[in-house]
């Protein structure tokens, strides 16, 4: 019994070469049982013909799956799934007993029930993603960190790819930081002030560890990083949300016995507010009189598209009061999980000694691979084509919002991959954002940003990184038709 070529598809997305996708293709069909043992698979060139690929293609998958026991060949009879291939073993598990633990009381801490909502999974299959923080596959140079990630597989780096580094990082890494990134933010640091971390939330819950305690007092900004805000509720310190204003987080309504104060002065997070030059030297003299550490989240300065940004507040520091966090997730992928401190010595001695007994160190072949593509100068060409995408993506957008009455709550002076987005009054964003899904529009609602039990509920996030230019129109009309019913 032949197997129909109609039951072979071959996703034009799908990651790989052909050849290689070809092979799973076959094998995801006998694992997951649609092909039985001793059936024949069309042949190489009626596959070829079917997928629109070279012949040769499809006999070198056969060829492969031929090697690792998924198929046999039977001389000029073709291929066939073979007695030996692998399947899934049926698995039945037992009972469950019954839980005998009360796990109300024996919890000493809960780490649910947070601010940090859920984004589907599955967002890039909806027609309108105006969805924050992901990566877009078509602004990536996936050939060059291919060749990346296989220089770092080499034998020459045998020992980053193996060796643990207890409480270390790789020095490609660190030296990059140190001589490219940290430059263009007007910052000057040595290796021992600098720390890679599992991303910027990974640094950020490390500086609250270090930096805080139940007897000391954060300042956050309101509205402000959710997942920051959760962080910083869990060390269990004394924590004072600021309203923030156009200019980003006023200094002088720091309360007087602020130990430790997050700011994002460059591009605040959500209202993409720039803090003003004066503002940040108001900022650094508040710290001072205060005695307090500022802990500056500079996330998304790569993306200034419209103008080259502010020096960070951690160029302006003279006290060594200002520790700043970096990150490589939103500018090259968020899975990839790489961020960096930099901060005093002390202070990093410390953080890495947290970090080490928490995770070591990030995986040595992943620093190592961002390390060649950084320092090869695809981190930098691939920076440019974001810009120019963003900047024509971000003016679709504007003048969609124009078109269709929709207002602005604050746009980044600098650029950015988001607006900040007013619904007007008596329009409840979040119950805005259930009725789009259901025509396929995904937005950000304002509500959790915000802190204590009267949140605005009339805010939103638009960002323009994930959604293709031509989309951007046709979704906004249909975000102002949701809102006009809703009103």
């Amino acid at each position: 019994m032949g197997i129909a070529v109609d039951s072979f598809f071959l996703d034009p997305e799908g990651a790989g070469t052909l050849q290689a996708r070809i092979q799973q293709m076959v094998a995801e069909g006998i694992l997951s049982g649609r092909f039985h043992k001793g059936e024949r698979l069309p042949s190489s060139r009626r596959l070829a013909a079917h997928l629109g690929v070279s012949r040769i293609t499809v006999t070198l998958a056969y060829t492969e799956l031929v090697a690792s026991d998924y198929l046999t060949a039977r001389g000029r009879s073709g291929y066939f799934v073979s007695d030996n291939a692998p399947v899934p073993p049926a698995y039945n598990p037992p009972p469950k007993p019954r839980d005998a633990v009360d796990w109300s009381r024996a919890l000493a801490r809960r780490f649910t029930g947070g601010d940090t909502p859920r984004k589907p999974t599955n967002w890039s299959d909806w027609p309108y993603p105006f969805i924050y923080g992901q990566t877009d596959p078509r602004l990536f140079d996936h050939a060059n960190w291919r060749l990346c990630v296989l220089q770092a597989l080499g034998q020459k780096d045998f020992g980053p790819l193996t060796s643990d580094y207890y409480d270390q990082d790789d020095p490609l890494l660190v030296e990059f930081i140190a001589r490219n990134s940290l430059p263009r933010r007007s910052i000057t640091a040595r290796p021992e002030e600098i720390l890679i971390t599992m991303g910027a939330q990974n640094a950020l819950w490390i500086a609250a560890q270090v930096l805080l305690t139940p007897r000391r007092r954060a300042v956050v900004e309101d509205p402000s990083y959710y997942a920051l805000r959760d962080v910083l509720v869990q060390t269990r310190c004394a924590l004072t949300p600021v309203p923030v204003n156009e200019d980003g987080l006023p200094p002088d309504a720091i309360p007087e016995d602020t130990d430790v104060i997050f700011a994002t002065p460059s591009h605040q997070s959500p209202t993409t507010a720039t803090m003003p030059r004066a503002r940040r030297l108001a900022l650094l003299d508040r710290a001072r009189a205060l005695d307090a550490l500022v802990v500056e989240d500079d996330y998304e300065f790569e993306m200034a598209f419209l103008g080259a940004p502010l020096p960070a507040l951690k160029s302006l520091d003279r006290d060594g009061r200002v520790i700043y966090v970096g990150s490589f997730s939103k500018s090259l992928f968020p899975g990839l999980r790489l961020g960096y401190l930099v901060g005093s010595e002390p202070f990093i001695r410390e953080a890495r000694a947290l970090r080490a007994t928490m995770l070591r160190h990030p995986p040595g072949h992943i620093q190592r691979t961002a390390a060649y593509f950084l320092s090869l100068g695809h981190y930098d060409a691939q920076l440019r084509r974001m810009a120019t995408t963003l900047h024509r993506r971000r003016a679709a957008l504007e003048a969609a919002i124009d078109r269709h009455g929709l207002r602005v709550a604050g746009r980044g002076a600098y650029g950015g991959s988001s607006l900040w987005m007013r619904a007007p009054d008596g329009v409840d964003t979040g119950a805005l954002a259930e009725r789009l899904r259901a025509g396929g529009v995904l937005i950000e609602p304002g509500a959790p940003f915000f802190a204590g039990p009267d949140r605005p509920r009339g805010f939103y996030r638009l960002a323009y990184s994930s959604i293709p230019e031509a989309r951007i129109d046709n979704g906004v009309a249909r975000i102002a038709r949701a809102i006009e019913a809703a009103r």
